[in-house]
């Protein structure tokens, strides 16, 4: 996957919503530009690798991402 600005950034935030939290919805513009750059594939990928599950919903106003207990348990 090729190096995405604001992505590393991006990546904290979640990591730390989700230390406290079971979900984190990602609403804002610019970061929803930065997720939506990516293809299907490659933001799985990028949840799978950070041990997320993402979740697009129809419409395309929210990214969710969720702790996912299965691939942490891989890892």
């Amino acid at each position: 996957m090729e190096k995405i600005d604001g992505l590393t950034g991006l990546t904290n935030k979640i990591a730390a919503r989700l230390a406290t939290k079971p979900e984190i919805f990602i609403i804002h513009p610019a970061e929803l530009r930065i997720l939506r750059s990516m293809s299907d594939q490659d933001l799985r990928a990028f949840a799978a690798e950070n041990g997320w599950r993402v979740v697009r919903r129809l419409g395309g106003r929210q990214i969710e991402f969720y702790n996912d207990a299965s691939v942490r348990e891989k890892t």
